[in-house]
């Protein structure tokens, strides 16, 4: 990988794996920020795609550059692998299966330049598929944690238009958000181990432990097509959802919630059992990550101790904050 002439205060990273088309689509939107000549570094993290995406990356868009792993990390390794040795003072993160508005980029800048103590900012990720009645909906204004312990994003599904969120939120989207260099050095970067789902909710509380906060820029917008990188519904993602939510509530939540959320875990995992209510492989899925899990619970603990040695937030008031707009859904939640 060679790197760009000058150092840009920017590196924008994409994580693709057989997202040659949905490239066309999110390269565009970066390589059209209306940000100075040289401010802005536009990287892809192939991850061992085989669906022709390098030579299409070479072909169509030469002045990207492109970090090839010869197997898949997942999001959470791919983001970790763009962001190492990063030398910009701001990294953007977007989705390849998402585009920004031109002045997204611009937009959170100004937000992190305005307080020094901001350690991410997330953008305000619309859906692209309008509802029944051709209405704008939210996908994300940033990430909040339901009291029960479960991760998701602020204002699902609301229309947008008719909410006024908090500039204050407690974790960012890793699918449009912009994070500050020198808060990665002092919290440290995605674990890659996480592989997919719940990477950026682990960051995001690392970043609160010590003092960081998180912003939600309004004028900041992203369009994403939901679910088109990955299947929702499928055993792969009930797996890691089910796995890496145990795993993180696991090193960063109060007893009390881990306690709960396990039991919820596994009185889930019985319930479909029982009453056949989804795909088997899905069930499947849901166990196994449940036994993994716990499984791995020794690991987590050792994690949980060395991860907030020297945490300036206590763990009840960390979660305070991650729950405090996660009581309230603006829409139903699917079933765990």
């Amino acid at each position: 990988m060679s790197a760009p002439a000058t150092t840009p205060r920017v590196r924008a990273v994409v994580v693709t794996w057989n997202g040659a088309e949905l490239l066309r689509e999110s390269l565009p939107s970066l390589l059209a920020q209306d940000l100075a000549d040289g401010e802005l570094d536009v990287l892809v993290v192939d991850n061992g795609s085989s669906d022709g995406t390098p030579a299409m990356l070479a072909a169509e868009f030469p002045t990207v550059r492109v970090v090839a792993s010869p197997e898949n990390l997942g999001f959470a390794g791919g983001a970790e692998l763009g962001l190492r040795d990063l030398d910009a003072e701001y990294a953007v993160l977007l989705n390849n299966d998402a585009r920004f508005e031109p002045d997204a980029v611009r937009r959170m800048v100004e937000v992190a330049d305005a307080e020094p103590a901001v350690g991410a900012v997330t953008a305000r990720i619309l859906l692209t598929e309008p509802d029944t009645l051709g209405r704008t909906l939210v996908n994300s204004t940033g990430n909040v944690v339901r009291p029960d312990g479960a991760g998701g994003d602020r204002d699902w599904l609301a229309v947008d238009g008719t909410i006024d969120p908090d500039p204050d939120v407690f974790g960012f989207c890793g699918g449009a958000a912009l994070l500050r260099a020198a808060a990665l050095r002092h919290v440290g970067s995605f674990d890659p181990w996480l592989f997919l789902y719940y990477e950026d909710t682990d960051l995001s509380w690392r970043l609160r432990a010590r003092g960081w906060t998180v912003r939600y820029c309004a004028t900041a917008v992203a369009h994403h097509h939901h679910a088109a990188s990955s299947d929702a519904a499928s055993p792969l993602f009930r797996y890691y959802n089910t796995r890496n939510s145990l795993v993180v509530l696991g090193r960063h939540a109060p007893p009390a919630v881990v306690v709960r959320s396990t039991v919820r875990q596994v009185a889930a995992a019985v319930v479909h059992s029982v009453r056949r209510s989804e795909r088997p492989a899905v069930t499947a899925a849901r166990r196994r990550a449940v036994v993994d899990a716990v499984r791995r619970a020794p690991t987590t603990w050792r994690e949980r101790r060395s991860l907030w040695r020297g945490a300036r937030r206590t763990r009840a008031e960390v979660f305070r904050v991650a729950t405090a707009q996660g009581a309230r859904p603006t829409a139903p939640r699917p079933p765990d």
